[in-house]
């Protein structure tokens, strides 16, 4: 397998995943933004320039993060979802989903608005907005990790998710001021050797 990858960006989740089934893979790394992932061989990779993008041993190519873990869950043999009997798995689906469906909307506006934009196109509104709107969608999780490590019981796939989403928003202008749950669950993730390794690639 190859990984396409850049760092800071949701490549890492992927890499962490990787990493913590203990596969191997080739990786090609590229800095965000860089002209080489507008060339047109990598858009035959990836139609939109952009990371991250596996690549199968037989030539398949899969490009969206979720998609690509969900793929290495299914086709490897892992512990890392829970049974579908049990509460542990209706837990695992919900904060799968959650990191895209509501973390990251938030935040990538705010990173548009406060990194990707020159100044004189930036709106306050939209930064306080967004701002304002990721704090409630941490909230929710902050409420969810009362008394636990993790976010469906034992350590899960979820974390690459969700637990990757919340530590981008501890670096980009979340306020965890008011969440000393979703702090320890940031410094629990950072602990682990995979994405030690995964955030160094």
């Amino acid at each position: 397998m190859k990984l396409y990858f850049a760092p800071n960006s949701r490549a890492v989740r992927v890499a962490w995943c990787l990493e913590e089934m203990g596969l191997d893979y080739d990786l090609h790394s590229f800095t965000l933004g860089h002209p080489d992932m507008r060339a047109q061989d990598y858009r035959e990779v990836h139609p939109m320039g952009r990371v991250p993008a596996l690549e199968l041993d037989d030539g398949r190519v899969i490009f969206e993060s979720g998609a690509i873990i969900q793929y290495l869950l299914t086709t490897q043999d892992t512990d890392l979802v829970p049974d579908p009997a049990t509460e542990a798995f209706t837990q695992y689906l919900q904060w799968f989903h959650y990191a895209e469906g509501m973390i990251m909307p938030p935040i990538n506006t705010y990173v548009v608005e406060t990194v990707l934009l020159p100044p004189e196109r930036r709106t306050e509104v939209n930064v306080k907005r967004s701002a304002k709107l990721l704090n409630q969608m941490l909230t929710a999780v902050e409420a969810h990790m009362a008394d636990r490590d993790w976010l469906a019981g034992p350590f899960s796939a979820a974390e690459f998710m969700t637990g990757h989403a919340v530590i981008a928003a501890s670096t980009l202008g979340g306020d965890f001021s008011d969440k000393p749950n979703l702090t320890a669950y940031v410094d629990r993730m950072l602990a682990r050797p995979a994405l030690q390794k995964a955030r160094s690639l």
